[in-house]
């Protein structure tokens, strides 16, 4: 079977990270440029990146195993020349979109991504906050594909590592808006923002990895607003530094539920497959029913971007 060895890029990164973020840190705490660091949060999110280089070394071999193992099955071998390199970092960032997607609404993976929002702060010590339990969600599979069209899974994993390196540096509030072609094609600061804001209008919007242009092609691209400023976090925010909470306090959220008594099958299904927020009863709130509660508050608002038509869009009852 064939074996390939490429750089980590993301352990090669490692200075950088360091550097980048000592450099915002002097420049927000010197007042020359825009964001915010709190101590405790900022040492959360370190325990939080250490916690997933540990379990990507654990555990990562058994996803890459699969993937190698389903290697044998390939349709082609594209090989390793420049252009599959291109190809493969494509494909792959297409393929982060949805995942980065349905991690937002399907409740199983928000469980493992939603520690990476947990954060009410929004700097770059914010991108190394990372799931330690990716691996439990099965979302590997959306690789498979690539690898039956022949990218190698060492190819696969290589081109990723440019993608977290570049979705790295877009964790900060100290860059504004950039160039407009650079905006128009690729995932900014600015993009990232509103996916890290809990603002009605910016829940549920621009899962982009590298390339902006996904959400743009999906329908799922809200752009900043000045007059609307991200507020970060979560919907519900947790109020904990404890890592070992944040890691896991919504898989217990899940099991709470789960084996609620009373319960049909079917609704304790819908909590573990529902979006974030679903609940048998309709006493919670999910992006849709904060959406349309916000519209109905501020109806000028209605149809604009990241919002519904009406004040009662996206309010289903509950099962």
């Amino acid at each position: 079977m064939d074996s390939y060895e490429f750089p980590a890029v993301t352990q090669l990164a490692i200075p950088f990270f360091v550097i980048a973020i000592l450099l915002e840190l002097w420049l927000v705490r010197t007042g020359r440029a825009r964001g915010e660091f709190e101590t405790r949060d900022t040492l959360t999110s370190l325990m939080m990146g250490t916690g997933n280089v540990v379990a990507g070394i654990l555990l990562g071999i058994v996803s890459y195993s699969a993937l190698l193992w389903l290697w044998q099955f390939r349709f082609f071998d594209l090989g390793l020349s420049v252009w599959v390199f291109i190809a493969a970092f494509l494909l792959d960032d297409l393929r982060y979109y949805w995942y980065h997607r349905i991690a937002h609404r399907v409740r199983w993976v928000w469980a493992e991504h939603v520690n990476h929002h947990s954060s009410q702060h929004y700097n770059l010590s914010t991108a190394l906050r990372q799931s330690w339990t990716g691996l439990f969600t099965g979302m590997f599979v959306l690789q498979a594909p690539l690898v039956l069209l022949g990218l190698h899974p060492a190819v696969i994993a290589f081109v990723f590592g440019f993608n977290l390196v570049w979705q790295f540096w877009i964790h900060t509030e100290t860059i504004g808006k950039m160039w407009r072609p650079i905006e128009a094609i690729f995932n900014t600061p600015s993009h990232h923002r509103v996916h890290h804001a809990t603002n009605p209008r910016y829940l549920d919007a621009n899962y982009a990895g590298t390339l902006i242009i996904w959400d743009r092609m999906f329908g799922t691209f809200v752009e900043e607003l000045e007059e609307d400023q991200p507020r970060y976090g979560i919907v519900k925010n947790i109020g904990t530094f404890n890592p070992v909470k944040v890691a896991f306090h919504e898989y217990v959220g899940i099991a709470r539920d789960v084996f609620t008594p009373g319960l049909t099958l079917r609704q304790r299904l819908a909590y573990l497959f529902a979006p974030p927020g679903w609940s048998h009863d309709g006493s919670r709130e999910t992006s849709e029913s904060l959406k349309a509660a916000y519209v109905r508050r501020n109806p000028q608002e209605a149809g604009k971007p990241g919002l519904p038509d009406t004040g009662t869009a996206g309010m289903t009852p509950a099962e």
